[in-house]
């Protein structure tokens, strides 16, 4: 996780040196205005990478979530069930006794 911020915060931080840079470059206004909007084209493109993994990661937790929701439900219900059994049993022992 730290790697990934590391890496975010190296991405964003080139885009933002990138268009300082191109601010305070001697270029013409008209080529200065398009190196501006490639460079905000470029961290949508990004900002827009980042959200969709991020979104993946987030549905691949709630999936593993809801099967381990799943498995331990069924856990509990065969316990349950097998306490159902075992009481019963005892009782009918109970009765014969």
């Amino acid at each position: 996780m730290e790697m990934d911020d590391f890496i975010k915060g190296l991405v964003v931080g080139g885009i933002i040196g990138g268009a300082l840079g191109i601010l305070y470059a001697p270029k013409s206004g008209k080529k200065t205005r398009a190196d501006i909007s490639k460079s905000a084209d470029d961290l949508y493109d990004k900002t827009k990478d980042h959200y969709e993994h991020g979104l993946k990661k987030i549905e691949e937790m709630v999936d593993q979530g809801s099967d381990q929701y799943t498995e331990k439900k069924e856990k509990l219900k065969k316990s349950i069930e097998a306490g159902v059994k075992t009481l019963k049993e005892d009782l009918a022992s109970f009765r014969k006794a």
